[in-house]
């Protein structure tokens, strides 16, 4: 069927209490049936024959007509259970209809023309004959039913021959009825017509009255019945099988309830029989918080009010009609309907009744959110509305005049402009008649314009739990900017119940994603791409894997890895097979990546992290684990232009892209990809350390505001030095000067070949008091022993022999003349200046001019050629600093009042910060005008593969928590860590 409703009901009216006072504590039930479904439908049959038969087409009209038969004559075949006798006087009664209902067309023929009186007759036939068939069915398998006592009644007598101590026998009986018996609608008070209610009760009591007494076999069913002691030992129960649509009207002619007719029908019953409760049954679980298709994340919706209810159909929710509601909400006392699914009947499905959750789970204020598509927004604009009585009045006149319905109003207080939406198929027959009502107004430019925009969505949230509760629109608004998404109207009622936008149709789906998830009604799904599988692309790869079920539980933020690039040269993608959203989507797990590219990452790692067990184990070609869920993948051909589509959905709010490589043709792609609405985590400084015009690109793209630039790991690695910058810039102190180490590559090598005094015993002292918690790294000198004790007379090493090391523990490449001469920290130094806004009239090759190198610049020697060279310099170098008790060490400087920036190759005492700074450890100063004596101090270990993804990982958090932050109370519950 298309609908079947199940009424539990106690038949508590005085009068059927009477007839059924031996069965009282079991429930009745009437069963609401509509015309079988399957395609086509019974329904849509009988309508198009009508059509047929107004065309005069005869071999139309016996071809729906056969079909009807067939499907009927199918269906009685396939169910044994009624037996022949039965099935023929079934089929006989149905020809007999069909016989009836050619009669009928034969009529719509000569006078061609399907008067709506004649359709709704002839389609009424369908719901006849299912609740036959299924009256017959439920006759034939209903079954004598030994029911245990109800604790309410004592046991009967033993003596008694009904009945036992341990229940009493009881007989269910299933009879047909035609709901045009007992619905009776008055057609002339609403279009749809009004249900004439006592009319209809005392249509029922007599009904009632009949069928029992046919049932009981008594002869005179129009008296009153009274249920003598024997009688009532029959223990006989009657439920009912009622024909859904069909009705009535205050004439006794046939008629139909339109639209969503037999759930109406059974809302009616139910609240005649003053049911318990009204069951629909559908072909879906329930009330979902936002449409499926469009939202893959939203749920069943365990209860919901009846406003809540009320709000979610009108715009769009399909399970249940708004007039569906009307009948359960009116009885008294008021009846919970129930919407489950026929083929999950064991599912518990919605239950709408005076209440939901939205009024105890305040972070889930709103049940859910729906949408109107194919819809107008017309806007009446003019200096001339203003404070001037009864525009108003002659506009909303105009449009009821016509038959315009207006779905949204949206009126600004200056009363300067009046916004209306509508569907497409009026909008442009109420602009008419607005500027043929309004003509002398628009004449006197009084009325400046009237604008018609579409096709528009119109976007409504829904919830009880939204009255009173502040930051509710804040919420729902700040998620449509985040999702970029431009409002065109607003609408909010007083109840506060139901806040409504109209934006863009093409927006919608990307609206509706945004606004669920901001609402904690789903993860807020972010789509990634991951560019430059170096070592710390593969440890972003998998920690982006292991964190993913941490960040839903903890953030709601599912992370979606879609696209992966091994780097800039590469031709081809690894992308996703089933590229879909949702709580079952798939992400692109490491596994995946090497079972498609063969496995293995370069041996650079990204900004010289040292090889430590940590790093060496993130480079290992890990085998998947036995219940690991295998994602299917494959490879396309393209390179970084073509990520976009693969990264950027129309329909998903959110997307970004790592770029884990130091490219500077991948750093040239960063402005294409912010243009294309993503997000760009970059690691990469190239793409601030460009050319001019490559800088202000990023720059005008990023002061939209419509996407974020993040760029921290690209200054310094995984240290906070620009977020720190930014704070002290926020929080309104002035930065004079910022120095420091920045470059890990050149802080190992200075101190391997000037190390200051003592910093061997201060490890030794860490570690005795640390309990465990300090431990020396050996990979900072290979040459050195376990035992921190054992190296503190380790001599310093030769140029050479540190650049070798730095090689080998991966802080520099095979040729590092790139490190020598102060390329990589010129690049960082530029993204630094961004942020400064020193960056203008500067380049990298500016910075390296004016800088103390160790390779002359404009030479493009490769560093075999100047070691031995640079080796005796350095020594020389180191000795007359040692002679002043110094350490030559590699430096910069930002100076924002003379604004320059600079690199050099300074002597500092051995007690300095700069002398005692571990080996690859950065260390980054802030003088400011708060901090002139003691500058800010940023200091630590800033590269490191693992400590670099995790950093890259932490930026797109940071991102994420003004969209999303936090689950109340969740970093405080003992299976939540408060670190990730």
């Amino acid at each position: 069927n298309d609908n079947d409703n199940d009424n539990d009901n106690d038949n508590d009216d005085p009068s059927l209490k009477s007839s059924s006072s031996s069965c009282r504590h079991l429930s009745n039930l009437a069963i609401v049936v509509s015309a079988m479904g399957g395609k086509p439908k019974v329904t849509d049959l009988l309508l198009d024959s009508v059509e047929a038969a107004a065309n005069r087409d005869n071999d139309t009209i016996q071809r729906k007509l056969d079909c009807i038969l067939n499907k009927h004559a199918t269906c009685l075949e396939e169910l044994p259970m009624i037996d022949s006798v039965t099935s023929t006087s079934l089929m006989e009664h149905i020809r007999k209809d069909i016989g009836e209902i050619r009669d009928i067309l034969k009529t719509v023929s000569l006078m061609k023309w399907k008067a709506l009186r004649i359709s709704e007759l002839v389609s009424g036939y369908g719901e006849t004959w299912s609740a036959q068939i299924l009256a017959a069915l439920l006759s034939a398998r209903s079954t004598t039913v030994h029911h245990q006592p109800h604790r309410h009644y004592p046991k009967q007598s033993s003596s008694s021959s009904s009945s036992s101590s341990s229940g009493r026998i009881v007989h269910h009986t299933f009879r047909y009825l035609d709901a045009r018996r007992v619905i009776t609608i008055d057609e002339n008070v609403i279009q749809d017509g009004a249900v004439c209610w006592d009319i209809s009760q005392q249509k029922l009591q007599q009904v009632y009255q009949e069928e029992y007494a046919a049932m009981m076999g008594l002869p005179d069913h129009n008296k009153p019945i009274i249920v003598e002691e024997e009688e009532e030992e029959r223990n006989i129960m009657m439920h009912f099988v009622i024909t859904g649509y069909v009705a009535s009207n205050t004439e006794g002619v046939a008629t139909t309830l339109q639209r969503d007719g037999s759930d109406y029908s059974a809302a009616i019953m139910g609240r005649l029989l003053q049911s318990k409760s009204i069951t629909i049954w559908t072909d879906v679980d329930g009330i979902l918080s936002a449409d499926p298709r469009r939202v893959p994340d939203s749920y069943i919706l365990p209860e919901v009010s009846y406003n809540e209810a009320m709000e979610l159909a009108y715009f769009g929710a399909k399970v249940i009609h708004p007039k569906t509601m009307q009948p359960a909400i009116m009885a008294d006392p008021q009846i919970p309907i129930y919407i489950r699914n026929t083929f999950h009947s064991s599912f518990r499905g919605s239950r709408i009744f005076t209440s939901s959750t939205t009024h105890t789970d305040r972070e889930r204020c709103v049940c859910g959110f729906s949408s109107i598509e194919k819809m107008a927004v017309v806007n009446v604009e003019g200096s001339g509305m203003l404070g001037v009585r009864g525009v108003a009045r002659r506009l909303f006149g105009t449009l009821e005049s016509i038959g315009v319905n207006v779905v949204l109003i949206s009126q600004a207080s200056s009363e300067h402009s009046i916004t209306f939406a509508t569907t497409i198929s009026q909008a442009q027959l109420a602009k008419d008649a607005i500027e043929e009502e309004f003509h002398k107004e628009i004449k006197q430019n009084r009325i400046a314009q009237i604008d018609m925009v579409s096709p528009c969505s119109i976007i409504a949230a829904v919830g009880d739990g939204m009255h009173l509760t502040t930051g509710v629109a804040g919420r729902f608004f700040s998620a449509l900017g985040d999702a970029k998404i431009n409002i065109l109207a607003i609408s909010q009622g007083s109840s506060e119940r139901n806040i409504s936008a109209v934006v863009l149709e093409s927006e919608s789906t990307r609206a509706l994603r945004a606004i669920h998830a901001a609402f904690r009604l789903s993860h807020t799904n972010v789509r990634v791409g991951i560019i430059g599988m170096s070592q710390v692309g593969e440890s972003l790869l998998k920690l982006l894997d292991t964190q993913r079920q941490k960040l839903k539980d903890t953030f709601e933020i599912d992370l979606q890895v879609c696209a992966v690039l091994q780097d800039s040269q590469a031709s081809e993608i690894v992308v996703l097979e089933n590229d879909a959203h949702g709580v079952d989507a798939d992400s692109i797990t490491i596994f995946e990546y090497n079972e498609q590219t063969g496995g293995g990452s370069s041996s650079r790692l990204l900004l010289g992290a040292p090889a430590t067990s940590a790093s060496s184990s993130s480079v290992d070609n890990p085998k998947r684990p036995n219940d690991k869920k295998v994602v299917e993948t494959k490879l396309l051909k393209g390179g970084l232009l073509e990520m976009i589509p693969h990264v950027h959905s129309d329909e998903n709010p959110h997307s970004i892209i790592f770029d884990c490589t130091g490219d500077t043709a991948v750093g040239a792609m960063h402005a294409e990809w912010l243009k294309a609405g993503i997000h760009v985590v970059t690691a990469n400084s190239t793409g601030l350390a460009g050319c001019q015009a490559q800088r202000d690109q990023i720059k005008a793209i990023e002061n939209t505001k419509k996407v974020n630039y993040l760029r921290e790991v690209a200054v310094g690695g995984a240290l906070p030095v620009l977020s720190t910058l930014r704070d002290l810039l926020s929080s309104g102190d002035t930065v004079r000067r910022v120095d420091g180490i920045l470059s890990v590559s050149m802080s190992y090598i200075m101190h391997r070949i000037a190390p200051p005094p003592g910093v061997y015993e201060c490890s030794v002292f860490d570690e005795d008091i640390s309990l465990g918690a300090y431990k020396d790294s050996e990979s900072m000198s290979p040459s050195s022993t376990a035992d921190p004790r054992t190296r503190m007379n380790l001599q310093p090493c030769s140029f050479r022999q540190a650049v070798k090391e730095a090689i080998a523990l991966g802080l520099m490449e095979e040729d590092p003349i790139l490190d020598l001469n102060n390329e990589y920290t010129a690049r960082c130094l530029m993204v630094l200046a961004r942020d400064l806004h020193l960056d203008k009239g500067y380049d990298v090759d500016k910075i390296k001019a004016q800088s103390d190198s160790l390779v002359v610049c404009d030479k493009t020697e490769r560093y075999s050629e100047i070691e031995d060279e640079l080796d005796a310099t350095m020594k020389e170098r180191v000795a007359q600093a040692a002679a002043k008790g110094c350490v030559p060490r590699h430096t910069f400087s930002v100076d924002s009042q003379t604004k320059n920036i600079a690199i050099h190759i300074v002597d500092v005492p051995y007690n300095h910060i700069f002398a005692t700074t571990a080996p690859s450890c950065e260390c980054v100063r802030f003088f400011t005008k708060r901090h002139a004596t003691y500058p800010l101090i940023v200091q630590g270990p800033s590269a490191g593969v693992d400590s670099t993804a995790s950093a890259l990982l932490a930026e797109v958090l940071n991102l994420m928590k003004n969209k999303v932050g936090p689950k109340s109370g969740v970093i405080g519950r003992t299976n939540s860590s408060p670190t990730l």
